[in-house]
C-alpha cells in the first residue's frame, strides 16, 4: 500500500511570532567563515589551508523545550497524576518517561477552525464533530485539533488565536483510553489572553489552565504548535512524534510527521 509522509511541525525559527516575547527563541548562525579562524588554530595551520578557507556551519540556540513543535509531558501540567485512577494519585511521568506507545498510532482530526478565538471546546463538541466524520475513538489513539491558530502561525496575532479544549472535553477524551493529543494553537488551553479577560469579568481561576490540569486527574500528553492539519484526511492516517529524550523534562522538541495511506 501507498503511504504519503506529511510534515505536521514547525520549523523553530527566530524573528518571527511563535510565542510570547518572553519565551521566545534565540539562534545565532555561525557560518563556514564564522568557525574557521578557532579551529585552524586549535590545529595550528592557517585559515587558507582549510578547504576554501571553511569549516563547519553551526547554530548556537537559546531555547525551552517549549519552542516549536514539541510534545508535553505529565509533569508540566501537575507533579502529580492519575487521581482519577490510582488513589492519591502518583508523581507525574517527565518526558524520558514518556511511553513510546502513546507516539505512534492511528489519529483522527476535529476540525475546529469554525470556532472563534478563546472559545474553550466541550465534550458535546467533540462528541458532534466525531459524529460528523462518523468515527468512535480507541484507546491510545490520537488525537488532533486543527484551529484557526494554524493559519496565523508566525503572525502578530498567533498567541491569541484559536478555540483551546477544555477540562471536560479533555477528560472525555481520555476516558475513551485517549493518552496523546495535539493542537496547531500555541497552548492546548485557550488563548492566555481570553482566560485573563474572562477572569477580569469575574470567572473562576479554575478557567486558567483547565485543559491542561486535566493530567492531574489522567496522565497524558500533548502536541503543541502542530502545522499543516488542515491537508490531513479526517481519519485514516497515524501520527508519529517520538519527543527528543530530556532527561527529567517537561517536554521535548519532536518531528511530528502524519502518514497518510493511499
Amino acid at each position: 500500500m501507498a503511504r504519503r509522509l506529511i510534515d505536521i511541525s514547525v520549523a523553530l525559527q527566530a524573528g518571527i511570532a511563535s510565542d510570547p516575547p518572553h519565551a521566545l527563541p534565540e539562534i545565532k548562525y555561525l557560518d563556514h567563515h564564522d568557525t574557521a579562524p578557532a579551529t585552524a588554530k586549535y590545529f595550528g595551520v592557517e585559515i587558507d589551508q582549510l578547504p576554501q578557507g571553511e569549516y563547519a556551519a553551526v547554530e548556537r540556540c537559546s531555547i525551552s523545550t517549549h519552542n516549536g513543535t514539541h510534545l508535553d509531558a505529565p509533569y508540566h501540567y501537575f507533579s502529580s497524576m492519575n487521581h482519577a485512577l490510582k488513589e492519591g494519585g502518583e508523581p507525574s511521568m517527565k518526558i524520558d518517561e514518556v511511553p513510546l506507545e502513546w507516539c505512534f498510532q492511528p489519529a483522527v482530526k476535529l476540525d475546529f477552525r469554525h470556532f472563534e478565538d478563546g472559545y474553550v471546546a466541550t465534550p458535546a463538541d467533540v462528541e458532534a464533530e466525531l459524529k460528523r466524520i462518523n468515527h468512535k475513538l480507541s484507546p491510545l489513539e490520537i488525537v488532533v485539533v486543527n484551529t484557526r491558530a494554524g493559519s496565523r502561525y508566525g503572525e502578530a496575532d498567533y498567541v491569541d488565536s484559536g478555540c483551546g479544549m477544555g477540562k471536560a472535553a479533555t477528560l472525555w477524551m481520555l476516558e475513551q483510553g485517549v493518552r496523546l493529543v495535539g493542537t496547531d494553537a500555541w497552548s492546548w488551553d485557550a488563548p492566555f489572553s481570553h482566560t485573563k479577560r474572562k477572569i477580569e469579568q469575574g470567572g473562576s481561576p479554575d478557567l486558567i489552565w483547565e485543559g491542561h490540569r486535566a493530567g492531574r486527574e489522567i496522565g497524558y500528553s500533548h502536541l503543541e504548535k502542530l502545522h499543516n492539519l488542515e491537508v490531513l484526511p479526517a481519519t485514516g492516517f497515524q501520527v508519529v512524534c517520538f519527543p527528543v529524550k530530556v532527561h527529567q523534562g517537561s517536554a521535548g522538541w519532536t518531528r511530528a510527521v502524519a502518514i497518510v495511506d493511499e
